[in-house]
């Protein structure tokens, strides 16, 4: 009936397969990344003109499209790159922290004489240890960009899903607007027959008027069929951010047979693709990371300061001094405490030390259940997963399941559409026979469309099935097949 539907090399929305590791955002994303950044930004009609010469968009490319045209999806993507952006400036906080201070010291005095001391000031602050809390802290701020954009990763492909429904609801509406303009021009032949049988006297003008009635229906539903074809069309190309929707690629097939990779493979690649579970990992990275935050913060900290100053009545200053010092916090929800060190020379004579001691008993009692809660989220959140987990793994084999069934329906819905075919021939010739009547042909060719209507229908269910089971895999819109026939190879590779 029509060219494959499956795509012939569509990419793929590439996701990490670990745990915890950095997330590699989708093709699309660097699409819009590098609109964002441009000078001069391209919408959805540049990037299709940008295609080249080619009959039409396969579904994966109006997937890209359908991003591309998302406003809101461009602004979440662009905010996100400020994000990436922020936290790489963040490695600022392993460097040293200086800080110049300026300050001006006037005393007018009646029994002394007047004093007019200027100070000039630099310091520096370096961190020496902290028992590894603030890398742990900058890995959360990682794992939390890094579930970012998973998160923007599948509104990405719930954009892509609905253009492909859109896609499907298209093809469907085509096909079934061309069964039922085939249907009607064959009742219209049969009626003008019908009309020359009336002249001659053959039939009663009850027949004709019969005919006209099941004419007049045939030509109103194609008529309602078209105008709601308009509005499908028009709302695909508002979702593709295009004027007119181009020509589509794909087409039909009611004889195309589906193929599934095998169920264990299917399980065992969404435990490690799938958005879901995907997002429940860096969760549970997360949970990780600040479980071991707080079993590290009784850890004190060490650091390294020093200063230099300038200072005297009048300019030039000539006065200097030196200062060295190492500092010592320690935190713990029962006590809190604070020790610094430092020693100095004010040249060319004086020499300075100076030690501070502060001390303060419970200053956060509440903090001795942090450890307890972060224990306790993680615990949930990884029986969260692995309730997941287990749903997840029985909606694969039922989609896998579904996939079969719906082939077979296909089938079934295939061969019932060949047999009215035949059956409206015989039809056909017991009418020319004498045998029928020309209302009960024109009946049967009713019936003989409505028949190839279900196949249509057939089809775009197993489209419907397939694309579940690709969400579930994190495969793009049409990449089933090419996934299964890797498997396929894998599989027989390995047992080779």
């Amino acid at each position: 009936m029509g060219e494959p539907v499956m795509a012939a090399t569509p990419r793929r929305f590439s996701r990490c397969p670990g745990s915890c590791g950095l997330r590699r955002f989708l093709p699309a994303s660097l699409i819009l990344l590098f609109l964002i950044h441009s000078p001069a930004p391209a919408g959805a009609e540049e990037l299709f003109r940008g295609a080249g010469e080619r009959p039409g968009i396969s579904f994966a490319e109006a997937a890209d499209l359908a991003i591309a045209a998302s406003e809101e999806l461009r602004g979440e993507y662009a905010m996100q790159a400020i994000r990436e952006k922020m936290w790489t400036l963040g490695r600022r906080v392993y460097l040293p922290r200086f800080s110049l201070g300026v300050s001006e010291d006037d005393r007018l005095a009646k029994l002394s004489s007047d004093s007019f001391l200027k100070t000039y000031t630099v310091k520096a602050e370096q961190l020496l240890w902290d028992g590894g809390r603030t890398s742990m802290n900058r890995k959360l701020e990682r794992m939390e960009l890094s579930l970012a954009g998973s998160k923007l990763e599948f509104a990405a492909a719930e954009i892509a899903d609905s253009a492909a429904s859109s896609y499907r609801n298209v093809l469907y509406a085509r096909s079934v607007l061309e069964i039922r303009e085939a249907a009607l021009e064959s009742l219209a032949e049969q009626r003008k027959i019908l009309a020359r049988e009336l002249e001659l006297g053959l039939v009663l003008a009850l027949d004709l008027a019969e005919a006209d009635v099941a004419l007049g229906d045939a030509e109103t539903e194609v008529l309602l069929m078209r105008i709601d074809l308009r509005e499908t069309e028009r709302q695909f190309a508002e979702l593709l951010g295009l004027e007119e929707l181009p020509e589509l690629a794909e087409k039909v097939d009611t004889g195309r047979k589906t193929v599934l990779p095998p169920a264990e493979a299917v399980r065992a690649a969404m435990e490690y693709r799938n958005p879901e579970l995907v997002q429940e990992r860096y969760v549970i990275a997360g949970k990780q990371g600040e479980l071991k935050y707080a079993s590290l913060s009784w850890i004190p900290t060490l650091s390294l300061n020093g200063s230099y100053g300038l200072n005297g009545h009048r300019y030039p200053l000539t006065r200097q001094t030196w200062s060295v010092g190492i500092s010592i916090e320690f935190s713990a929800p029962w006590f809190q405490s604070s020790t610094s060190f430092s020693s100095g020379w004010e040249p060319p004579y004086d020499r300075t030390a100076r030690l501070q001691n502060s001390f303060q008993p419970l200053p956060e009692p509440v903090r001795v259940f942090d450890k307890a809660q972060a224990r306790l989220a993680l615990s949930l959140e990884r029986r969260k997963y692995d309730l997941a987990l287990s749903r997840l793994g029985r909606t694969a084999a039922a989609a896998v399941e579904k996939c079969g069934l719906m082939d077979r329906k296909r089938d079934l819905a295939l061969g019932a559409a060949e047999l009215a075919a035949e059956r409206y021939r015989l039809f056909s010739l017991r009418q020319e026979l004498g045998q029928l009547t020309r209302l009960e042909l024109m009946e049967e060719r009713i019936e003989y469309a409505q028949r190839e209507i279900a196949a249509v229908e057939a089809a775009i269910s197993l489209l419907e099935a397939e694309r579940e089971l690709e969400r579930l895999l994190d495969l793009r819109p049409g990449e089933l097949a090419d996934f299964a026939l890797r498997e396929f190879s894998s599989s027989s590779w390995s047992r080779s």
